[in-house]
Protein backbone atom coordinates (compact mmCIF):
# COMPACT_ATOMS: atom_id res chain seq x y z
CA UNK A 1 0.00 0.00 0.00
CA UNK A 2 1.19 3.70 -0.84
CA UNK A 3 0.96 6.27 2.15
CA UNK A 4 -1.16 9.11 1.60
CA UNK A 5 0.69 11.53 3.30
CA UNK A 6 1.04 15.48 2.82
CA UNK A 7 4.63 14.83 0.79
CA UNK A 8 1.73 12.86 -1.67
CA UNK A 9 -1.03 15.09 -1.68
CA UNK A 10 1.10 18.25 -2.99
CA UNK A 11 0.03 18.04 -6.84
CA UNK A 12 -3.37 18.29 -5.37
CA UNK A 13 -2.91 21.73 -3.84
CA UNK A 14 -0.80 23.29 -6.80
CA UNK A 15 -3.76 22.35 -8.82
CA UNK A 16 -6.01 24.07 -6.64
CA UNK A 17 -3.97 27.02 -6.79
CA UNK A 18 -3.62 27.39 -10.27
CA UNK A 19 -7.34 26.71 -10.77
CA UNK A 20 -8.60 29.56 -7.87
CA UNK A 21 -5.42 31.83 -9.79
CA UNK A 22 -7.31 31.29 -13.37
CA UNK A 23 -10.28 32.19 -12.01
CA UNK A 24 -9.36 35.05 -10.16
CA UNK A 25 -7.45 36.67 -13.12
CA UNK A 26 -10.15 35.78 -15.31
CA UNK A 27 -13.05 38.03 -12.97
CA UNK A 28 -10.24 40.39 -12.58
CA UNK A 29 -9.63 40.68 -16.81
CA UNK A 30 -13.26 40.81 -17.18
CA UNK A 31 -13.80 43.74 -14.95
CA UNK A 32 -11.09 45.92 -15.69
CA UNK A 33 -11.83 45.29 -19.98
CA UNK A 34 -15.52 44.79 -19.88
CA UNK A 35 -17.50 47.41 -21.22
CA UNK A 36 -19.85 49.44 -19.14
CA UNK A 37 -23.91 50.10 -20.61
CA UNK A 38 -25.70 52.63 -18.61
CA UNK A 39 -27.94 53.57 -20.70
CA UNK A 40 -32.14 52.54 -20.91
CA UNK A 41 -31.59 49.82 -23.91
CA UNK A 42 -28.68 47.97 -22.83
CA UNK A 43 -30.75 47.05 -19.65
CA UNK A 44 -34.26 45.97 -21.61
CA UNK A 45 -34.58 42.61 -22.22
CA UNK A 46 -34.07 40.82 -25.92
CA UNK A 47 -34.31 37.41 -26.87
CA UNK A 48 -33.83 35.84 -30.46
CA UNK A 49 -34.46 39.37 -32.20
CA UNK A 50 -37.81 40.16 -30.75
CA UNK A 51 -38.11 43.49 -28.62
CA UNK A 52 -40.07 42.10 -25.65
CA UNK A 53 -43.73 43.75 -24.42
CA UNK A 54 -44.49 44.10 -20.87
CA UNK A 55 -42.41 43.11 -17.62
CA UNK A 56 -40.02 39.94 -18.08
CA UNK A 57 -41.23 38.97 -14.51
CA UNK A 58 -43.79 36.44 -15.74
CA UNK A 59 -45.18 34.80 -12.55
CA UNK A 60 -46.43 30.97 -13.53
CA UNK A 61 -48.70 28.76 -12.19
CA UNK A 62 -47.65 26.28 -9.49
CA UNK A 63 -48.22 23.49 -11.85
CA UNK A 64 -45.40 24.52 -13.50
CA UNK A 65 -43.39 23.89 -10.63
CA UNK A 66 -44.77 20.88 -9.62
CA UNK A 67 -43.87 19.20 -13.19
CA UNK A 68 -39.97 20.44 -13.12
CA UNK A 69 -39.96 18.97 -9.63
CA UNK A 70 -41.77 15.50 -11.05
CA UNK A 71 -39.00 15.83 -14.24
CA UNK A 72 -36.44 16.09 -12.34
CA UNK A 73 -37.38 13.21 -9.62
CA UNK A 74 -38.36 10.81 -12.59
CA UNK A 75 -35.47 11.99 -14.30
CA UNK A 76 -33.19 10.96 -11.65
CA UNK A 77 -34.18 7.48 -11.38
CA UNK A 78 -33.06 7.25 -14.79
CA UNK A 79 -29.41 7.24 -13.87
CA UNK A 80 -30.24 4.45 -10.86
CA UNK A 81 -31.13 2.27 -13.64
CA UNK A 82 -28.40 2.93 -16.07
CA UNK A 83 -25.88 2.23 -13.02
CA UNK A 84 -28.00 -1.11 -12.80
CA UNK A 85 -27.56 -2.08 -16.64
CA UNK A 86 -23.87 -1.28 -15.78
CA UNK A 87 -23.64 -3.47 -12.78
CA UNK A 88 -25.72 -6.46 -14.57
CA UNK A 89 -23.37 -9.19 -14.36
CA UNK A 90 -22.33 -8.77 -10.96
CA UNK A 91 -25.65 -8.13 -9.42
CA UNK A 92 -27.55 -11.29 -11.54
CA UNK A 93 -30.74 -12.44 -10.88
CA UNK A 94 -30.80 -10.78 -7.07
CA UNK A 95 -30.51 -6.83 -9.01
CA UNK A 96 -32.86 -8.50 -11.63
CA UNK A 97 -35.37 -8.80 -8.50
CA UNK A 98 -34.58 -5.46 -7.34
CA UNK A 99 -34.71 -3.47 -10.26
CA UNK A 100 -37.79 -4.83 -11.18
CA UNK A 101 -39.03 -3.92 -7.63
CA UNK A 102 -37.76 -0.39 -7.60
CA UNK A 103 -39.85 0.42 -11.42
CA UNK A 104 -42.54 -1.12 -10.41
CA UNK A 105 -42.62 1.24 -7.00
CA UNK A 106 -41.96 3.93 -9.35
CA UNK A 107 -44.99 3.10 -11.95
CA UNK A 108 -46.69 2.45 -8.56
CA UNK A 109 -46.09 5.98 -8.12
CA UNK A 110 -46.66 7.74 -11.68
CA UNK A 111 -50.32 6.33 -11.14
CA UNK A 112 -50.71 7.76 -7.70
CA UNK A 113 -49.73 10.75 -9.34
CA UNK A 114 -51.87 10.70 -12.36
CA UNK A 115 -55.00 10.09 -9.91
CA UNK A 116 -53.81 13.00 -8.08
CA UNK A 117 -54.30 15.40 -11.02
CA UNK A 118 -50.64 16.21 -10.69
CA UNK A 119 -50.04 15.23 -14.44
CA UNK A 120 -53.57 16.85 -15.61
CA UNK A 121 -52.88 20.46 -17.58
CA UNK A 122 -56.44 20.30 -18.84
CA UNK A 123 -59.89 21.35 -16.70
CA UNK A 124 -60.93 19.30 -13.34
CA UNK A 125 -63.54 17.87 -15.27
CA UNK A 126 -64.13 14.22 -14.20
CA UNK A 127 -62.13 14.81 -11.36
CA UNK A 128 -63.98 15.87 -7.80
CA UNK A 129 -63.53 19.02 -6.25
CA UNK A 130 -61.14 18.59 -2.87
CA UNK A 131 -63.21 18.12 0.30
CA UNK A 132 -63.18 20.87 2.86
CA UNK A 133 -61.10 19.89 6.30
CA UNK A 134 -62.92 22.25 8.40
CA UNK A 135 -66.33 21.70 9.47
CA UNK A 136 -68.11 24.37 11.20
CA UNK A 137 -70.80 23.50 13.78
CA UNK A 138 -74.35 25.19 13.80
CA UNK A 139 -73.58 27.28 16.86
CA UNK A 140 -71.03 28.64 14.51
CA UNK A 141 -72.76 30.29 11.66
CA UNK A 142 -74.20 33.68 12.66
Amino acid sequence: MTSTGPSTLWPIGVYAACVAGVVVVMVALSFVLGQRHRDRAAAAPYESGIVSEGSARLRLTAQFYLMAMLFVIFDLEAVFIFAWAVAVPELGWPGLFVIAAFIGLLLIALVYLDRAGALSWGSARGRQPPRPTLRFGENDRR
